[in-house]
């Protein structure tokens, strides 16, 4: 053989090795990445204040991941702009894990309430994991003279304007909820939007508003204080706590609603770490006693791949636009 071929087939055999170390390397970057993290501590960025629902609920979640990842798991409060200033500041970090946002219903409200976003949620947020899912209660003051229902839509019809419907914002869960109701149900009631929904809460034992969708963990003390009366969940199927409760849907076919939680993490992030954090979430939502303190925070534990995730995301969206153009709501 000559020294000439004998090279060339040196050459050609170096070049298909590194074609093929080339090839082999991104995986086994992925694989080291997932196999090393988290290298530090994981910021998880919440828009909304301290001891709020969810802020308890992800203090639980953080604490799992900590032990079982050997890292600390750092809850970030950055409350403001229903959501949106937290939201932002996990797209603009660094896709490496290591910045994650709690994602919830706000999310998808407000990528049609808001025209002008310096993101685009679906786009720009990959998610990871949900964490539970809870129903909203249509509760009524006890001055309303109705107790289903169909008694509720029928007296809306014959006493129009009488009816004032309380929520915690304009664009909050509970207003589109609402606004989904009327819709469904051919009916109207003026809504009054109040600065959270514990001053709501408050003029709707006082009689002061007559009707309010609110979060099946704020309203069941109320409920079961005999000071506001429930008339249904607003879930597809009826609530464990609040079993002879029926649901909306049982007299408006197609009627669905809940409050759920999630987690997320900038677009770009290496799936075998979003792959690594939905199991060991999953993991957290199977423990018996991580399971036990969502149900004494009023939630079910909810678990669902990324790829689920994602499309509960994008339906979401797509039924919150629907609702927010029909209604005309504008952000307060």
């Amino acid at each position: 053989m000559s020294t000439s071929v004998r090279t060339m087939k040196l050459t050609r055999r170096r070049f298909f090795y590194r074609a093929a170390g080339a090839v082999a390397l991104p995986a086994t970057m992925h694989l080291s990445w997932a196999q090393a993290y988290p290298s530090r501590p994981v910021r998880i960025i919440i828009g909304f204040p301290a001891g709020s629902g969810g802020d308890m609920t992800m203090r639980l979640i953080a604490q799992w991941l900590s032990d079982r990842l050997g890292q600390a798991f750092v809850v970030e409060n950055r409350p403001g702009a229903s959501n949106n200033i937290a939201t932002e500041m996990v797209v603009k970090a660094h896709p490496d894990g290591h910045t994650l946002l709690m994602v919830n219903p706000a999310n998808t409200i407000n990528a049609t309430l808001y025209k002008r976003l310096n993101f685009n949620f679906l786009r720009d947020i990959t998610p990871i994991a949900t964490i539970y899912r809870q129903p909203l209660v249509l509760n009524v003051s006890l001055s309303v003279p109705v107790r289903t229902v169909p008694e509720l839509i029928a007296y809306a019809k014959v006493n129009p304007g009488k009816l004032n419907m309380a929520s915690g914002g304009n664009g909050s869960g509970q207003h589109v909820a609402g606004e989904l109701f009327k819709m469904m149900a051919g009916i109207e009631m003026l809504h009054v939007p109040y600065r959270g929904g514990v001053p709501a809460m408050t003029d709707l034992i006082a009689g002061q508003v007559q009707v309010m969708f609110e979060l099946m963990n704020s309203s069941i003390g109320h409920i079961r204080a005999g000071k506001v009366r429930p008339l249904a969940v607003t879930t597809a199927t009826r609530s464990e706590a609040l079993t002879d409760i029926p649901t909306v849907g049982e007299f408006l076919a197609g009627y669905d609603v809940s409050s759920w939680l999630g987690v997320g993490t900038p677009r770009g992030t290496p799936l075998e770490i979003i792959d690594r954090l939905n199991s060991e979430i999953k993991a957290g939502l199977a423990d018996p006693k991580l399971k036990s303190r969502l149900v004494d925070l009023g939630t079910t534990a909810f678990s669902l791949s990324p790829a689920d995730f994602g499309k509960l995301l994008t339906d979401e969206t797509d039924k919150w636009a629907k609702v927010i153009k029909f209604a005309g709501i504008k952000p307060d």
